[in-house]
């Protein structure tokens, strides 16, 4: 969900816009945004957005919001596709200007700012730092970035030349903190290869399946090779895969990836004959990996099969992912997992590469992002343990000055979470999340109340079965108890009679299942 923005002479530029996707904690959610008021209320004093690379945590929210913000947005081809084609799916197209830049070094200017691109290794086509240059010093931007001596796609900068950038002066790192605590090299897309390549012929006969992030052109190159080397035909599974293989042929990626065979084509082969390219590694439950565990898909596995997770398992995907092993486990499915083989390695720095990049650079001080706070924090200590003078720790809505004057922050402003509700984006705290939280947790009660106050309950998620028809019967009796106990001017009172009733039904459901349910009065006008 990276948003940042940089300030200078009153004007603002915002690098990435991105989103993250949903979990427990918001109920009927899939995509949730960074609340983008700040810069809103300035949205004058915006000269533009600046893409790193094409990630969903980097351009996911781009649909949703370019249009309105109405400033350029820059990217690299590969990304500015995607982009493109998001906009063009949201209907937004034609409202948002699009700049591409070229992926080797291509500089523009807007506004105090000029930027240029420095392209560094990643797991999607196209990763890029960026350098700005203002006038009160530069600032290398990192993104998403690792060390990679093989790369398989793509050119990344030299470490002469990364040296040549510091020679002339860096104010401040902006830098990625993933993956702060390992304390050795993300390792190699090329020893990916190699690894994958040995795994596959360690299975001849079975059907394998790999699974990987859609995203990672290097991984897909590899993949290719891997099924002409072992001479298999390669099936793709997922419409994300579909569209990336598209995008990235396009930009003069995968120029030799094999042409693959459908599925029906795919089930007619040997089962030693074919390797299947699959999305789905994180569990997500309308993927094709989770599908054909399901047996619901046109593609198949069977007991004595091979899946790859050519992949890291994302925190917080755990269960989801477990399921989908566990549902291939039965099939009787063989399961290989990067810690069991070298088929995947990150696309982020460890703590090697991180003190590769200060030795460099040089910088003056040192901004640790993407990550959480300890990750953040341990940067932050590793940085100045490397020589850098100066580390801003900074959290979300921070105001960080660079220069002039001493590194830190300066003020804070408010932020927070916007999601995708339906068609409607709306606060991640606001009312009807806090509500549909409670409902989940607790369930629902709905008193219907008539003319004459004759009671009707409902009730939906509380665990009483077997007991409900006992328990709507003395909630029924309760809510007649205490309204009866109204005296007065109380009985003609809208709002004591919905109170009355609202904390007698809560109560006995409180005292029937333990649960303390959200408690809905329907009330017609009393009292006439």
């Amino acid at each position: 969900m990276n948003v940042n923005l940089y300030g200078c002479q009153g004007r603002w530029l915002m690098v990435d816009l991105g989103m993250t996707f949903s979990g427990a904690e918001y109920p009927g959610v899939d995509l949730v945004f960074a609340d983008l008021d700040f810069i809103e209320e300035r949205v004058d004093q915006l000269e533009a957005i600046v893409l790193t690379h094409a990630h969903e945590d980097h351009i996911g929210a781009v649909p949703y919001f370019a249009a309105d913000l109405g400033v350029p947005i820059y990217a690299t081809p590969f990304t500015m596709e995607l982009v493109r084609r998001k906009l063009e799916e949201a209907g937004v197209l034609g409202e948002v200007e699009l700049h591409t830049i070229p992926d080797d070094h291509g500089s523009f200017e807007v506004g105090p700012f000029e930027v240029t691109y420095i392209p560094l290794a990643h797991s999607i086509a196209e990763g890029n730092a960026l350098l700005i240059d203002t006038p009160h010093g530069r600032i290398f931007h990192t993104g998403d970035w690792k060390l990679d001596e093989d790369p398989i796609i793509g050119e990344p900068a030299t470490d002469e030349e990364l040296t040549q950038m510091g020679d002339e002066g860096i104010l401040a790192l902006v830098c990625d903190s993933t993956n702060v605590f390992n304390p050795a090299p993300s390792g190699s897309e090329g020893a990916v290869y190699k690894g994958l390549l040995e795994e596959v012929q360690r299975h001849p006969g079975k059907r394998v399946l790999v699974t990987t992030f859609a995203s990672n052109v290097a991984r897909l190159q590899t993949l290719g090779e891997v099924a002409r080397e072992t001479g298999r035909q390669l099936c793709v599974a997922g419409r994300s895969l579909d569209r990336i293989i598209e995008v990235a042929q396009e930009n003069g990626y995968l120029a030799d990836f094999p042409e693959p065979v459908d599925f029906d084509a795919a089930m007619s082969l040997p089962r030693g004959e074919l390797l299947i390219l699959a999305t789905g590694g994180q569990g997500e439950p309308r993927a094709a990996l989770s599908r054909i565990s399901e047996d619901n898909h046109p593609l198949q596995l069977v007991s004595g099969d091979v899946v790859l997770f050519s992949s890291r398992q994302i925190p917080g995907n755990e269960l989801s992912i477990g399921a989908v092993q566990n549902r291939l486990a039965l099939k009787g499915v063989t399961m290989v997992t990067d810690r069991q083989s070298m088929i995947h390695v990150s696309g982020h720095p460890g703590r090697p590469e991180l003190e590769a990049l200060y030795g460099w650079l040089r910088p003056e001080v040192l901004v640790p992002v993407h990550g959480e706070m300890r990750h953040m924090q341990e940067q932050a200590r590793l940085g100045r343990a490397n020589g850098i003078p100066a580390a801003v720790f900074q959290q979300n809505g921070d105001i960080v000055r660079l220069a002039p004057g001493a590194p830190g922050v300066i003020a804070q402003v408010r932020s927070g979470r916007l999601v995708l509700d339906g068609d409607i984006i709306a606060p991640a705290d606001g009312e009807a999340m806090v509500m549909r939280r409670r409902i989940m947790h607790e369930g629902v009660m709905i008193v219907a109340l008539d003319r004459n106050l004759s009671v009707q309950i409902d009730s939906v998620g509380l665990p009483l079965d077997e007991d409900y028809g006992d328990f709507v019967d003395e909630a029924k009796e309760d809510v007649r108890s205490a309204l009866a106990k109204l005296k007065g001017r109380e009985r003609s009172d809208r709002e004591a009679v919905h109170e009355a009733a609202r904390l007698a039904a809560r109560r006995a459901a409180q005292r029937w299942s333990g649960k303390r349910p959200q408690v809905r009065v329907l009330l017609p006008e009393v009292g006439e």
